[in-house]
């Protein structure tokens, strides 16, 4: 079995109201996600892919434009963690890219991470 990645990034907006006032975090503020889509599976003897790269792109399109420059406050169900965030991001590809994905995997900062699988 291999594994192929691929990256996306966008920018957007989130507030964690439930944390304390004096907590950074509970304020309307902004990051620079980025995320990583992970495929796993067997490679195609007629391809010799085991998922092209544009065939990923084509289902995280959509995903992207929902969340590019969005309040994530008024995109995800429940709490704009990145916790949630991956979860969400997942259930959303699981489908399209079927038995394929394996993970995702969300920075929202360069030294922090959440994977789902």
């Amino acid at each position: 079995m291999l594994t192929v990645t691929k990256d996306y990034r966008f920018e957007a907006a989130h507030s964690l109201p439930h944390l304390p006032e004096d907590h950074k975090c509970h304020r309307l503020h902004g990051h620079s996600y980025r995320f990583t889509v992970e495929c796993t599976g067997q490679v195609d003897p007629d391809t010799g892919f085991i998922i092209e790269y544009s065939e990923i792109s084509k289902h995280v399109k959509p995903i992207l434009k929902r969340l590019d420059h969005h309040n994530l406050d008024d995109v995800l169900p429940g709490m704009s963690t990145a916790e949630n965030l991956a979860q969400w991001i997942y259930n959303e590809l699981s489908q399209p890219l079927g038995g394929l994905l394996s993970g995702i995997i969300v920075y929202e900062t360069s030294t922090t991470s959440v994977v789902a699988r």
